[in-house]
């Protein structure tokens, strides 16, 4: 016999309504998959799975379709803060906003300002657990992503005891990017009516950042690949956290992100010069030639065309992509990168162009409809990231027949084979890299290989199907529990 669960989705941005990075793709597209499981048997349970967010700027300029739901409030310390909540649909799915000053005072989705962006996430958190009061609806599961909703979780583990509404609620939380803790919240904390954490297990320092108390609250916890579950129990990639994490390996389940095969697919991608499947690769060429000209390259398809999208971030590892084709410069490539973000990194790439004018471009800026292109067009997709808990760009990449050159690690050992679809290195480090580049490069100079690698990474299944139907066995779970 079925049954429906009802689950409530938290995060801080989501595509279609506003996008920073990759957690607004994940926060669009899981909460879909998982209302239009289950795919065969109708005996297993279905899932209503209602999103929301803080109503940003942003997404405020386009909220002529909003419609007022609920208004309540928020204690804080000094004067309770008006709560205002909108809903609109996506994809069939309800989604709330959540608005109130600390959300309306500030103009971007993120700032570098840690203390406001606590007292901000820490009113969206509660709120969002205040929000399971005033509707005709509640949740058997509240699910956050990352630090910015961490604290719904904190805030109902600590009122559960006393709190007959909320004593049926299970979590989970998962972990996109475990060194993003929140900072440290202590007043923000006390304001809010939030107890210090005392816990013999959870570093000092922890128990006053919304992440790691997201962590101890959560009933299931998530990083968003199987590879990067186990590289947070290490002290490399923990952040202090592993020892805690070790006590909770029975709650730590390692799910890869899917991808919106909808969005990126080369066979109906309007942005491309030309669409084309597995079995059309020769007319991937006219994307080459098409994105060679627009950047002002040499037109020529037979020249190997590297790319990287993305953030450019120290994590992302440019430097060690910068030093590698710098000891490549007797080999005939090109390269362009893509993307904004640390101004160091952006000056070396600006620098990288300078000494390499006739191969090299550095776009320093957002720009969807370019990297649509790129994917689309170029030979080589490169991602030397430090860690990566998942990545996504590595699959569109292979998804649209540009073969990754990756480090192994995270979500990257996780969806790229060696040979295969692929080609990985163990270090990060220029060295490295340079001998899995000349790996590809070898293959590239034997066309049917290449060709071969393309409809391999093509061919592989990235959907959010299999993903989503384990977030389902998890949800299960901790209900029976």
């Amino acid at each position: 016999m079925s049954a429906m669960i009802n689950i409530l989705f938290l995060a801080a941005e989501a595509e279609p309504f506003v996008k920073i990075g990759g957690l607004a793709d994940v926060a669009g597209s899981l909460p879909l998959a998982l209302r239009a499981l289950p795919f065969q048997p109708a005996h297993e349970d279905a899932f209503d799975v209602r999103l929301v967010l803080p109503l940003h700027r942003a997404i405020l300029a386009q909220a002529n379709t909003l419609r007022p739901v609920a208004e309540f409030l928020v204690y804080r310390r000094g004067g309770n803060i008006p709560v205002q909540v909108f809903q609109t649909s996506s994809g069939g799915m309800l989604v709330y906003f959540i608005d109130g000053a600390p959300l309306s005072s500030t103009p971007s989705v993120y700032s570098s300002d840690l203390a406001s962006d606590c007292e901000k996430y820490a009113f969206f958190s509660l709120a969002a657990l205040e929000l399971t009061r005033h509707l005709d609806w509640q949740p058997d599961i509240i699910h956050a992503n990352d630090w910015h909703t961490a604290l719904a979780l904190y805030g109902l583990r600590s009122r559960q005891s006393t709190d007959p509404a909320l004593m049926h609620i299970r979590t989970v939380f998962t972990i996109h990017n475990l060194p993003y803790m929140g900072g440290e919240c202590a007043d923000v904390l006390s304001a809010y009516g939030l107890r210090p954490l005392n816990d013999a297990y959870l570093p000092g320092w922890a128990q006053t950042q919304p992440l790691p108390l997201g962590l101890w609250a959560a009933d299931a916890i998530v990083p968003v690949s199987p590879t990067y579950a186990r590289e947070i129990l290490t002290p490399n990639f923990g952040c202090g956290l592993d020892p805690y994490l070790k006590t909770r390996t029975n709650c730590i389940t390692g799910i890869l992100n899917g991808l919106d095969v909808n969005c990126w697919n080369p066979a109906t991608d309007t942005t491309l010069a030309a669409r084309f499947n597995p079995d059309e690769l020769p007319v991937r060429t006219i994307n080459k030639i098409a994105l060679q000209k627009a950047l002002e390259l040499k037109e020529d398809a037979s020249v190997p065309l590297l790319v990287m999208i993305g953030r450019i971030d120290q994590q992302k590892g440019l430097d060690i992509t910068f030093d590698t084709l710098r000891q490549m410069k007797d080999r005939t490539w090109q390269f362009v990168v893509l993307g904004s973000g640390d101004p160091t990194l952006e000056n070396a790439a600006r620098n990288l162009q300078a000494d390499f004018p006739d191969c090299v471009r550095a776009v320093i800026r957002y720009d969807a409809f370019l990297s649509h292109l790129l994917y689309g067009g170029a030979d080589i997709f490169l991602m030397p990231s430090r860690y990566e808990p998942c990545g996504l760009a590595q699959m569109i990449a292979m998804h649209y027949g540009c073969i990754p050159v990756v480090h192994s690690t995270g979500g990257l050992e996780d969806t790229v084979q060696e040979g295969k679809t692929g080609f990985l290195f163990q270090e990060a480090e220029a060295g490295f890299m340079m001998e899995a580049l000349e790996r590809a490069l070898s293959i590239y100079s034997a066309p049917e290989k290449w060709q071969r690698l393309q409809q391999n990474g093509m061919r592989e299944d990235f959907s959010w199907h299999r993903s989503a139907r384990q977030y389902a066995d998890i949800y299960k779970s901790i209900l029976s529990d």
